[in-house]
């Protein structure tokens, strides 16, 4: 189950005087926009992205990243430019995060994030790509594989959600707490760091440039509010049965010292995916591509470069 870790204890009146306003759209495109053309309309929906090569998508096999809660496709930064030289690299902000506008629809399901993202593989004339997903990427990068085996190529799994935790079932809206809806009006920087810090096995990793992109990109106007409505919207399924049908080799990426989601639901995964491979990671946490990216990157690119016989 998608872990509830934002603004835990925001509670009573004392809040309202942490107002956060949200950061217009110009300043924030300012600093993180690389270029006009990295927004694009898709479905009705203005999605920022990344394409490494967008003219060479024929020549070159295209990876697709798809980036945590919360996060935005600049998170993928150093993997992203390592993959680029052996591949067609595709990063995207989810709708409602990083840059990416809120869904046109109110939309945050798991169904309709996967209508955008194949919508963007064909605007963008690219049948069949491999999938890189962390935590409810993870998720999202998996469901795709099982419900359109034709359109994944090989998967890595960021410690993927997926697996109801305890206390929370499937087939129901998980229950957001009431006072989590303050989050629309006060975030500060220091409640976000003490709840981003249960990602990373070393505190040092959340340095204050890294801490200030992710807060920044989360006051982008309307975002917080699509932050809620994607934890209101979630609506887990037992997964056993999408996982068995996944075609496409697959990579488990995990950090012993996840705070977020378990290294022990690895297991969950290996047992069900018919081909896969765990590579646990000591001393690592949540965001292994953040906290020391080198350390999978080579057994990734590996993995990624090895002739597929689908």
């Amino acid at each position: 189950m998608l872990v509830v870790w934002l603004v835990t204890g925001l509670v009573g009146a004392g809040a309202w005087s942490l107002w956060t306003p949200d950061i217009d759209r110009p300043a924030l495109d300012a600093k993180y926009l690389a270029a006009s053309g990295d927004r694009v309309g898709v479905l009705g929906n203005s999605l920022h992205l990344r394409d490494s090569a967008p003219q060479a998508g024929a020549e070159l096999p295209v990876l697709l990243l798809l980036h945590g809660f919360g996060a935005s496709l600049h998170t993928w930064d150093v993997w992203s430019a390592a993959l680029s030289q052996h591949f067609r690299v595709l990063r995207v902000d989810l709708p409602g995060s990083g840059l990416s506008a809120p869904d046109a629809q109110g939309d945050y399901t798991d169904t309709r994030t996967i209508a955008l993202l194949l919508a963007l593989m064909d605007q963008r004339g690219i049948r069949r790509a491999s999938i890189i997903g962390h935590s409810i990427g993870g998720r999202i990068a998996w469901t795709l594989a099982a419900t359109h085996p034709s359109r994944v190529d090989k998967l890595v799994l960021l410690a993927p959600d997926g697996f109801a935790s305890p206390g929370f079932a499937y087939g129901s809206a998980p229950e957001v707490p009431a006072t989590m809806g303050l989050m629309r009006f006060t975030l500060p920087k220091w409640m976000l760091r003490s709840n981003l810090l249960l990602a990373y096995a070393d505190p040092a990793t959340l340095s204050d440039d890294l801490l200030t992109r992710y807060h920044e990109l989360m006051l982008a106007p309307g975002s917080r509010a699509a932050l809620l409505a994607r934890m209101q919207q979630t609506v887990l399924i037992d997964p056993v049965p999408l996982l068995r049908r996944i075609e496409a080799p697959t990579l488990l990426v995990w950090g012993r010292q996840d705070g977020m989601i378990p290294f022990a639901n690895a297991a969950d995964y290996q047992r069900e995916i018919p081909r896969n491979t765990l590579l646990e990671l000591d001393h690592m946490g949540h965001l292994p591509h953040e906290e020391s990216p080198q350390r999978a990157l080579p057994v990734v690119v590996q993995f990624l470069m090895e002739p597929f016989h689908g």
